[in-house]
């Protein structure tokens, strides 16, 4: 198969566009505009093959829509992974025309090409935040959705366009992945994370330990959890890479649309993330106690047992230790690449 990946040079992406060049005899192509973070991983990804056929990277943005139309024209795709996609949840709120137009009308024409084209496997990176401020925890896949800002929106506007064309097409079948809390790195230190800006906890408290900040701030301590911060489901992102080259397996063979939670059914709390990573670097970084940000539920765990019962999906890194770790290693690698 050929699959092309959006958003293929970001963080996750390219972790799957890893496990296709590694585990698989697939072809692949990205198309990716650079903008979300600071690495280059085009090179490292194209170290992975030697088959200079298997490896394709287009370098545009999906809102060009002309440009992105002879891609997929010119191709052949058998699958999508959409991964592309503006991700920061304050931003949303203060900007989400750019959220709508990227997340929504960019993932909508693009659905649309896969209708015209005949590209008929689709899967989609959606989010926990689709379910807003659960009511019951766990959350599974038929938990309520009821987004409480325009991210949240954005992505759960995207899902219910695919639901609706593959009622229309009967050969169209996709498989939406709700992820929760990503993080971690690829264990030999050759991919990572690295936005610009950075938003997400763990990266935020590995630059703490390793000294580009002074501090971490832990937003509310007086949560109705153990230790009074917020837990979330943190998954390692070789697994939930792991389960997209499982879902094409599933869109091949099943020929059946899905969705699924992507996590891995229990959590963490924020100062236990802290702890960990105090522990394995030896730092004492400052952390300090800032008020509640808005809209933060005290718990976000997803019922897992769906993903593990349909696709068969075997996590090999859940361990927070072991995220922590792989996130400091590749910390460490980046910023001194960068200094």
């Amino acid at each position: 198969m050929h699959i092309l990946v959006t958003g293929g040079a970001g963080y996750i992406g390219s972790h799957i566009v890893k496990q296709i060049l590694e585990n698989t005899n697939y072809k692949v192509s990205i198309i990716d505009n650079l903008s979300g973070g600071k690495c280059d991983v085009i090179p490292t990804l194209s170290s992975l093959t030697t088959d200079r056929e298997r490896f394709n990277f287009y370098k545009e943005d999906l809102s060009n829509f002309y440009e992105i139309e002879q891609i997929v024209k010119n191709n052949k795709f058998d699958a999508v992974i959409h991964l592309s996609a503006s991700i920061v949840v304050p931003e949303s709120v203060t900007n989400p025309l750019k959220y709508y137009m990227n997340n929504t009308v960019n993932t909508t024409h693009l659905i649309g090409l896969c209708d015209k084209y005949e590209v008929n496997k689709f899967i989609f990176s959606s989010t926990a935040a689709v379910y807003g401020e659960p009511l019951e925890i766990p959350i599974t896949e038929q938990t309520k959705t009821n987004p409480i800002n325009p991210y949240g929106m954005s992505k759960l506007m995207g899902e219910n366009v695919l639901i609706d064309l593959a009622k229309a097409k009967d050969s169209f079948k996709y498989v939406i992945f709700r992820y929760f809390n990503v993080a971690g790195a690829d264990l030999e230190t050759r991919l990572g994370e690295c936005h610009e800006p950075e938003t997400h906890l763990v990266p935020l408290i590995i630059q703490a330990a390793i000294g580009i900040r002074d501090k971490i701030y832990m937003y509310g301590d007086d949560y109705d959890t153990q230790d009074g911060s917020c837990i979330r489901d943190y998954v390692h992102v070789d697994d939930l890479a792991n389960a997209h080259i499982k879902a094409l397996s599933y869109l091949e063979e099943r020929k059946k649309s899905n969705i699924f939670n992507c996590a891995y059914g229990h959590g963490f709390s924020v100062k236990e993330v802290i702890d960990a990573v105090k522990k394995i670097s030896g730092v004492d970084f400052k952390v300090e106690i800032a008020k509640r940000r808005d809209g933060d539920p005290a718990q976000l765990i997803a019922d897992n047992s769906k993903i593990v019962k349909e696709m068969n999906w075997k996590p090999k890194y859940d361990d927070l230790d072991l995220i922590c770790k792989s996130a400091l290693e590749w910390g460490k690698k980046w910023s001194s690449n960068v200094s």
